[in-house]
């Protein structure tokens, strides 16, 4: 006989409920216990106000502080909530991508679990969304994290952000966001590349608002961030920079790496060849290091080439062998024969 959480993993979206929910809130949990009742209550509260029918999608990412009975309780008592337990702590991306796997409703709206955003603000997404934009994202204009070790970094970081997508958001970093289901359809989330939805989403020509949001602080517990997480925004920054620019050319960029280098080896070794030839100096004495430069210039430049060449290949087995397209419909108006 399986328990409310198996029940809750093994269903599929069709065995669960035969009527899809047209609104999902997702949120992911990690030891959420202290304010898990009072963040479903106000979510329940604000989406019961709404006219679509709804679920509450809750992920429990290994929780250790007894999250995950009250889970089971939440789905035992309310026939609307879904619960995705997790077998250990992958962190927020992973959390969000359950989420975003098990939700089956026409819109999705997530936010974090710590009441740090206000569930009575979901409204105001979904309004954006039904006048038609794809995605909208949360703008927390008034922040009430430490202004050294989180607020100036994050500025830094969604100026960073802003600039490589194109995408002109100014809180990259807020879990808060709304989405049509299609965009999500579209995206696959790895590292902790939650936080580049927008710009990723902007690659298939998704529409994005931002509205402003309230920080409302963390009430309980400590925040699971700190001035580490800065570092492995900027990795992932100069990822989702390459996916942007050169996802279907890699050798675009590569390429260039290899003119530079191919080109400044060649004007170095014209150099030396007139030195050799017109003034009979020995190349090693007189310009030892500047040989060896040449050198490793033109090894790098060929190296750049084979990569680029690589990627090139492997770019065609990620579209051909998964038929996956370079573009995206919106729509499709087309009479059939």
């Amino acid at each position: 006989m399986k328990t409310s959480s198996e029940a809750a993993l093994s269903e599929t979206p069709s065995e669960s409920n035969s009527k899809a929910p047209g609104i999902s809130v997702v949120i992911p949990l990690h030891n959420e216990a202290k304010t898990l009742e009072e963040l479903y209550q106000r979510v329940k509260t604000t989406l019961e106000k709404q006219e679509k029918p709804w679920e509450l999608v809750l992920v429990d990412d290994g929780s250790t502080d007894g999250t995950s009975k009250i889970l089971d309780t939440l789905y035992e008592r309310d026939p609307r909530v879904s619960v995705v337990h997790l077998r250990r702590n992958y962190g927020q991306t992973p959390a969000l991508m359950a989420g975003f796997d098990h939700a089956r409703g026409e819109y999705v709206v997530a936010l974090d679990g710590d009441l740090q955003h206000a569930p009575e603000e979901i409204p105001n997404f979904i309004e954006k969304i039904e006048e038609g934009y794809d995605l909208v994202s949360g703008w927390r204009v008034s922040r009430s994290d430490a202004l050294l070790t989180r607020t100036i970094p994050s500025r830094i970081a969604n100026w960073l952000m802003a600039k490589v997508s194109g995408v002109q958001l100014h809180d990259f970093g807020t879990t808060f966001k709304g989405y049509r289901r299609e965009v999500l359809s579209d995206i696959r989330l790895y590292g902790e590349l939650h936080r580049f939805v927008p710009a990723l989403s902007s690659l298939n020509g998704a529409r994005i608002v931002e509205i402003p949001i309230k920080d409302m602080g963390r009430n309980e517990g400590k925040s699971h961030y700190g001035l580490s997480r800065t570092f492995r925004v900027m990795f992932d920054l100069l990822t989702v920079g390459f996916l942007l620019r050169y996802m279907t050319r890699p050798l675009h960029f590569f390429g260039k790496l290899f003119l530079a280098c191919s080109g400044s080896s060649s004007l170095i070794g014209l150099f030396l060849l007139f030195r050799k030839v017109f003034s009979g100096v020995h190349l090693f004495q007189e310009h030892g290091p500047l040989t060896l430069l040449a050198a490793v210039l033109m090894l790098a430049g060929v190296q750049f080439l084979a990569i680029g060449l690589l990627g090139e290949i492997l770019a065609r087995v990620y579209f051909e062998s998964q038929d996956k397209k370079i573009y995206a419909v919106r729509r499709l108006l087309r009479r059939e024969e």
